[in-house]
């Protein structure tokens, strides 16, 4: 499985790489890029085995004037924590700023009970923040990093892929701060950002409806999967006692749990 989304350069070219695969792979599952240049029968030619409607992602086209895209609450908010000292920075190098977001990113596992695939280790996170288009916003307050965004830029797209904060940014609005600030800094630099849809498996929440007042509308992004070990398949599902689950691959059924 790719992990958050599958992003490539040529679509059509994606069925027979994947093909490639076989022997080596029992399975393959990926949520393709909501904002990739494909059409549907590029994700049916590649993906025969599942292809269903995932999540909603709120995306933000850049070309309209940031004070068209934010909403009335949001723009208020965003005043409130401007006016609290609140002030944001942004870091082509993300590296420098590791440790400062492991703090901040620990809070946000305590908080939010995160585990799994989720919950990046430091050499996880130090292989992340040296990829290509790695970028951080950073907010401070007098000087104290109170919360942070982890995005990656490529292709004219900003994926938020991940955010942080401690206990006291949310009572200094720090999140309207930073959201505010991604949409100015990358205005001139990028052509959409993509805030992405619910974390785990939700689909509509709290955090949905606070990333649409950021957006200027949603692109749908598909769950999709492909067997290329049939015979593999099926014993690792008739092993792990869930031969006949919808769920794919059959034989992780309840890794969320």
């Amino acid at each position: 499985m790719t992990y958050p989304i599958l992003a490539c350069e040529d679509w059509s070219a994606l069925a027979d790489d994947i093909e490639g695969w076989r022997g080596r792979l029992v399975s393959f599952a990926t949520v393709p890029d909501p904002l990739g240049q494909y059409a549907m029968a590029d994700l049916e030619r590649a993906f025969p085995d599942r292809l269903v409607p995932f999540k909603h992602h709120h995306v933000a086209d850049l070309s309209f004037p940031t004070d068209r895209i934010v909403s009335s609450h949001h723009a208020r908010q965003v005043g409130k924590a401007f006016r609290k000292g609140v002030e944001v920075e942004a870091y082509s190098d993300p590296r420098v700023m590791l440790d400062i977001w492991l703090g901040l990113f620990d809070h946000a596992i305590e908080k939010f009970d995160i585990g799994g695939i989720r919950k990046f280790s430091r050499f996880a996170f130090e292989r992340q923040l040296a990829l290509p288009g790695a970028i951080m916003s950073v907010a401070r307050q007098n000087g104290t990093p109170v919360a942070a965004h982890f995005l990656l830029v490529g292709d004219g797209v900003v994926y938020a892929h991940a955010a942080a904060a401690s206990p006291a940014a949310y009572k200094l609005g720090a999140a309207y701060a930073l959201y505010y600030h991604d949409l100015k800094y990358f205005a001139d630099k990028a052509q959409w950002i993509d805030w992405g849809g619910e974390p785990g498996m939700a689909q509509e929440g709290n955090l949905s409806s606070f990333k649409a007042g950021w957006s200027t509308g949603i692109r749908q992004s598909y769950f999709c999967g492909r067997i290329l070990d049939r015979e593999r398949y099926a014993a690792l599902a008739s092993a792990s006692g869930t031969p006949a689950t919808s769920y794919f691959p059959a034989y992780r059924v309840g890794e969320f749990d």
